[in-house]
């Protein structure tokens, strides 16, 4: 493995005809080849290198047989988690999933019944809608409220919507609004969640991907109490850009929890094998990943405040809400409209970009955009350049 590598987030790697989500479909999605996508939440780098040289060397074996978890798997998940969060756990707390949303839909079969009421806070990433309403559940809404320019939770209606509901699902760090939860936050939400049985599973995909002064806490790292009732669900994919290794895990630290959860996992939805690749991934990046994260955040705060700046300076009338976690900018163009479709048409037609309509993430969305910075920085500023000429537009024809 090699040490002491500096990355070059500056280099454009062309993606297309790599069947790629993100750049693959642009004329089936937005109309045109010629469409910027700073959309879908994978970035445009390179992973570590030394991810790249376990993953070759694991494809020249030739044979792609049914996978286990290694040893070494487990000392690098858990030692990654303690190196980074504090958060000291146990190895058969780790339950291994294709991705987050298959744990979310485990944990949702496993511990509710159709009609079971689910609390979200919108807006919120979009699969947790799909995920609650395909499986015939109810969708509880905890909407986020804004206050001094983030988003605030609003915890009694929170103590109402849970003497009913069963499970809630939490995003921490907040997609799309970037919002790192700080303990005392978390442990109001577990508090309430305690009193009246609501199990919380919490999406931590995010986790890795925080800007300092804010720090990210694991809601099961509050206490014995929170852990035993909660499911945290992590994966390397949006800190190491290896979605498509379908690597990812769920914590489950109380055993009557877990036996429940396996049995659903494994017998319920088949889910019970790994990722040839995903696991040499998982291990990889945990175990040698680290300088490159180190090399990587800085860069990401460095595109998030250009970003911030573009539009302080460019376009005032529209508002962003700073992240402090992620690599999403979640900005509010109601100056321009409310109107999904009229925002669909300035940045695919006349802007020739494609970021994420904010109406997707729940009614709240309406009129705001999700603008995805995990690129070069010479993409983003064109991305950037082109909204604002079709932005100016709109906005001086008011």
């Amino acid at each position: 493995m090699t040490n002491g590598h500096r990355y070059d987030f500056d280099r454009i790697i062309d993606r297309r005809g790599t069947s790629s989500l993100k750049w693959d479909q642009l004329e089936t999605l937005f109309g045109g080849e010629d469409v910027l996508p700073l959309f879908v939440a994978d970035m445009d780098f390179e992973a570590p290198r030394e991810v790249v040289e376990a993953i070759v060397e694991r494809a020249k074996r030739g044979v792609y047989g049914y996978t286990i978890r290694t040893e070494g798997y487990y000392e690098a998940v858990t030692g990654w988690l303690e190196r980074r969060h504090g958060w000291a756990i146990e190895r058969e707390w780790l339950v291994s999933s294709p991705g987050v949303v298959p744990a979310l839909a485990a944990a949702i079969h496993a511990f509710t019944e159709p009609g079971d009421g689910v609390i979200l806070q919108s807006p919120v990433y979009y699969p947790f809608y799909d995920v609650i309403r395909a499986n015939g559940r109810t969708i509880v809404d905890n909407p986020l409220r804004i206050e001094d320019g983030v988003y605030r939770i609003d915890f009694d209606l929170l103590e109402e919507q849970a003497k009913s509901a069963k499970l809630m699902l939490l995003c921490s760090p907040h997609n799309p609004g970037g919002r790192v939860w700080t303990a005392d936050e978390l442990k109001r939400i577990g508090d309430i969640c305690l009193r009246h049985g609501v199990i919380v599973v919490s999406d931590e995909i995010h986790h890795d991907l925080v800007f300092a002064p804010h720090k990210h806490v694991p809601f099961a790292s509050l206490g014995p109490e929170y852990a035993e009732r909660s499911i945290t669900c992590i994966a390397p994919s949006k800190t190491f850009n290896l979605a498509g290794l379908q690597a990812a895990a769920a914590i489950v630290p109380g055993a009557e929890l877990r036996r429940a959860f396996l049995r659903t996992a494994r017998l319920g939805l088949s889910i019970h094998m790994d990722s040839y690749f995903g696991v040499t991934g998982m291990e990889t990046s945990y175990r040698y990943g680290e300088p490159w994260l180190e090399q990587l955040l800085v860069y990401l705060r460095e595109n998030r405040d250009a970003l911030v700046a573009f539009f302080e300076d460019r376009l005032p009338e529209l508002r962003v809400m700073t992240p402090e976690a992620t690599y999403l900018a979640w900005v509010d163009c109601r100056a321009i409209s409310d109107d999904p479709a009229e925002l669909k048409k300035l940045m695919y037609r006349e802007a020739r970009v494609a970021f994420s309509e904010g109406s997707v993430f729940g009614k709240q969305g309406a009129g705001w955009l999700r603008i995805n910075f995990g690129c070069p920085r010479a993409v983003l500023l064109e991305a950037l350049e082109r909204f604002a000429a079709a932005a100016r537009r709109r906005l001086d024809a008011r």
